[in-house]
């Protein structure tokens, strides 16, 4: 069913004639233009016969270019798709069938083809394949021709003065059409590309940077965020001879601020305009004008050309901005047999609101079409509209820059209105304001006022919000003025503690350190400030100190935070970071595990009975336990990630060693758990409970000199390839956060830090960051039972730290799926989703109390009915007192 004839992308059919110029480089590699056209033609054969459609799974490697490549080479057909979306990519493949998929698998970069002939009638004019920018897993993709790629490349080559000795790194992924651009032009000019997945906030990246002298540097708005945090402006780098921007509106004050930045360090920033639909690039604003006019987006690219197709219900010479040129794309396909048409476009509706000044620059105003963008996901607000539609419910649907605005006439539909949104669209309940009980704004013309309804939901959401935080304040004030009742009254709400009383202390109501971090939230916002150990301070005690004389009664710009706060969120967030590959700093698991130790020691072996520790603990192994089982099982059975092993906690025990894999995503939990098992079995041995009691910091210094044996292989010396992720291997630096919680005194604490600083080092001999993290978290325990920080600071890091278990649990199902678009926004997400589930499982956790009392209750009572009967109806003596 191919066609016969094959036309080539002019670039890449001439690359061996540029010969022994450098083409590319890679960490590891450098490949002139003639070894890279070898590589290219041998990939092209190795893709089949026939005119082919190559899904390619596509990454930053040397691999996925040279597969890409050699696709165009051959007269293929490549589709591009992040390959860190497995569901969207299964989606393409069920929409395209495609002939080949190419991408990243277990033993590596691997090619299959899913059939011995082409299947695809694919038109002669057609190239290339491309996803819409930031859209959600639909199947409808930009069909570009050979002349739209090779007019493009030449056009930003020409407007950036790409030169045959710039490298141009690659800042941004090769499935998107701006990074894909910068390898086009850059080739096209005889120029290099340095391959590289790492992120302009890795040090790594810099370092690469400077190492291989690259000239040329890309980002879209959120790269500058990062660039700023990262220290860039700070730095200086020799090579560095092209800044571009595109992929948004960048901020006026950013554009003048990296352009004096430039000028200052010698490098030049071009600030571009541009939608996949236009191969890449329609306009350029060269750095000559960038103080003069920087809300611009430049003139079209050279062969393009732009129109205004003016509104009438706008003024001012606003329009929908109409662009004409040889990039334009032959069209739209959302199936495999719209491959075989031709060119049905001929110049672009960009759906951008512009104007065009007197110089002939392009100022992007705001959008006409029905899309919006929230959390990185493209929403067609039409399409939304017809869902709700289906549903019963009448609405309008606006943009509200980060989240989607519905506007519904019925009162009291919000709550279904939303729940529809998020469930049919994938964004967050946060990403959805709704304003029902209200009729629509109309134009003159009786069309809707989508403005004007922007404008009305932005107020009613602005208005929600300050209610919000009203009641949020209010919540926190005290309500009967009497602190030690305050106190009570907090303790059975937040801790489901019916029984609390004015000595009861936070422990005595069976708090842990999953409960600890709300609960001291709430009672700063009652008491101001908190004295050291207040979990072991009864509520009289609370409010006694918080009554006493001369007790500073003020809000504070600095707040005090218990340390192990601050610990545990910093160690989830390096942890996130770690896996979006924001930053590589690891060792976050680890330190929280030692940060279990010390709060076992805290909340758990306190003063109480043998019984009530061992149940304390038990306790505390079931809310770890059950909302992982619940999560892994549920992710078990829709995507078969994990088995029964990883839901049982026993993978550590029964599962492979010999491989790295997904199934080993829960070592920490695993570990924790074995670890707190094997704390309530040693405390339940009476002995032991008296020699703890006894000798509360050397009991510990104990445990961790037999953990050292495991630790240093005296006992098993072969743990495993991982050991790390042992338990057993573990014990030592879950008993030094144990003494760190028990050291009292100076000496004391010098002796605990020891431990960490002689014993830590060495144990990951290829990655001392982490020995390093590890050592700090530690001593920061040890040293410091508390810290200063802003008020917010404290409130962001209590909230992270309430969740941080739930966000270690779904954080391997979210990141992969969005940190394709941006590592800061997949962290982001993570942490969303963790705060979600650890919320809904604390309702959860709530309801199931609730109702266990009511049964109690109410057997208590039938218990009591059934008792006075029998008493009353005893014929022999005292009526009322006969036993039974």
């Amino acid at each position: 069913m191919s066609s016969p004839t094959r036309r080539r992308v002019g670039f890449v059919a001439t690359l061996a004639d540029r010969g022994q110029d450098i083409a590319v480089h890679t960490g590891d590699t450098c490949l002139t233009y003639a070894a890279l056209a070898d590589r290219v033609v041998a990939a092209g054969i190795a893709l089949g016969t026939g005119r082919r459609l190559v899904l390619i799974a596509a990454e930053n490697s040397l691999d996925a270019l040279v597969t890409y490549l050699g696709a165009l080479h051959a007269g293929h057909v490549p589709l591009l798709a992040p390959g860190d979306r497995l569901q969207h990519l299964d989606g393409l493949i069920d929409a395209y069938d495609p002939d080949v998929v190419a991408g990243r698998g277990d033993s590596g970069w691997q090619v299959t083809a899913r059939r011995t002939v082409a299947a695809h009638d694919l038109h002669v004019d057609l190239a290339l394949l491309l996803t819409t920018s930031g859209s959600t897993g639909s199947p409808k993709v930009v069909r570009l021709s050979h002349d739209n790629l090779d007019s493009n490349a030449a056009a930003i080559a020409e407007s950036l003065g790409v030169r045959r000795t710039d490298r141009a790194i690659t800042s941004l992924p090769l499935h998107y059409c701006y990074g894909l651009s910068v390898v086009h032009s850059h080739l096209s000019a005889g120029a290099a590309v340095v391959l590289t997945d790492l992120s302009v906030v890795d040090p790594c990246f810099w370092t690469l940077f400077d190492e291989v002298g690259a000239t040329t540097l890309a980002g879209v708005p959120h790269s500058f965020d990062l660039l700023d945090r990262s220290g860039f402006t700070q730095r200086t780098h020799p090579s560095l001879r092209v800044v571009t921007q595109a992929g948004g509106r960048l901020a006026p004050d950013t554009v003048q601020r990296y352009a004096a930045l430039g000028r200052g360090h010698g490098w030049d920033l071009f600030v571009m305009y541009g939608q996949t639909e236009a191969t890449a690039r329609m306009a350029v604003l060269p750095p000559d004008l960038l103080s003069a006019r920087p809300e611009s987006v430049g003139r079209p690219v050279p062969g393009g050309s732009f129109r205004l197709d003016l509104l009438s219900e706008i003024d001012c010479g606003l329009g929908e901005l109409v662009y004409s040129g040889p990039n334009v794309m032959l069209g739209y396909a959302e199936s495999g047999l719209d491959l075989a048409r031709g060119r049905e476009v001929h110049e672009l509706r960009t759906g951008d609101l512009a104007r065009l000044g007197p110089d002939g620059l392009v100022e992007i105003v705001g959008r006409r079409s029905r899309f919006a963008k929230v959390v990185g996901l493209r929403i067609d607000l039409d399409q939304v509209e017809r869902d709700l539609a289906a549903t019963g419910h009448e609405t309008h649907c606006v943009d509200l820059g980060d989240a989607i605005g519905v506007l519904v006439a019925a009162p009291g539909s919000g709550a279904d209105v939303t729940q529809t949104v998020t469930r049919r669209h994938g964004i967050p309940a946060s990403g959805v304001v709704v304003l029902d009980g209200s009729e629509a704004p109309r134009l003159a013309t009786g069309k809707p006022d989508y403005p004007g309804m922007a404008e009305l939901i932005g107020a009613h959401r602005a208005q929600a919000a300050q209610a919000a935080q009203s009641a949020a304040a209010g919540a926190l004030q005290r309500q009967t003025g009497d602190l030690t009742e305050d106190v009570v009254t907090l303790y059975r709400s937040l801790l489901s503690a019916p029984q609390a009383d004015q000595t009861t202390s936070f422990v005595d109501l069976g708090g842990d350190s999953l409960s600890y971090v709300e609960v001291s939230l709430r009672l700063e916002g009652l008491l101001d400030a908190l004295p050291h150990g207040w979990h072991l301070l009864a509520p009289s005690e609370l409010g006694a100190a918080a009554s006493a004389p001369g007790a500073v009664r003020t809000r504070r710009r600095l707040h005090t935070v218990d340390t192990t706060v601050l610990v545990r969120a910093m160690a989830i967030l390096l942890i996130l970071a770690n896996h979006t590959h924001l930053s590589f700093v690891p060792g976050g698991a680890h330190t929280l595990l030692a940060l279990v130790g010390y709060n076992v020691a805290r909340f758990q072996l306190t003063s109480r009975p043998r019984r009530e520790r061992v149940r304390g603990i038990g306790r505390s192994v079931a809310r770890v336990v059950l909302p992982s089982a619940a999560w892994i099982g549920a992710v078990a059975l829709v995507a078969g990630t994990y088995d029964w092993r990883n839901v049982l906690m026993v993978n550590q025990v029964l599962g492979d060693w010999a491989q790295w894999s997904p199934h080993w995503h829960y070592w920490f939990i695993e570990a924790i758990t074995s670890l707190l098992l094997g704390t309530a079995l040693l405390m339940a041995i009476p002995a032991v409970d008296r020699w703890e009691r006894r000798w509360p910091f050397a009991f510990p210094l104990a445990l961790v000199g037999v953990g050292l044996l495991t630790r240093y292989g005296v006992l098993v010396p072969d743990a495993g390839p991982y050991r790390g992720a042992n338990a057993y291997v573990l014990i030592w630096l879950f008993a030094t956060g144990w003494a760190a919680a028990r050291a009292t005194t100076t000496r004391q604490r010098l002796l605990v830090s020891a431990i960490p600083v002689l014993t830590v080092p060495g144990f990951w001999p290829s990655m001392p960051g982490r020995e390093v993290t590890i050592v700090v978290g530690l001593l920061a325990l040890i040293w410091f039972p508390t810290a200063r920080v802003p008020g917010w600071v404290g409130r962001a890091a209590s909230q992270i730290a309430t969740a941080s278990l739930f966000v270690y649990l779904t954080h391997f199902v979210v990141y992969p799926r969005i940190m394709g678009y941006s590592s800061l926004l997949a962290m982001a997400c993570c942490l969303v989703v963790g705060i979600a589930y650890c919320r809904l499982w604390t309702g959860l956790e709530a309801t199931v109390r609730r109702v266990f009392r009511a049964l109690v209750a109410r057997r208590d009572l039938r218990t009591q009915v059934t008792s006075r009967v029998v008493r009353t109806r005893t014929p022999a003596g005292p009526a009322t007192d006969a036993p039974l």
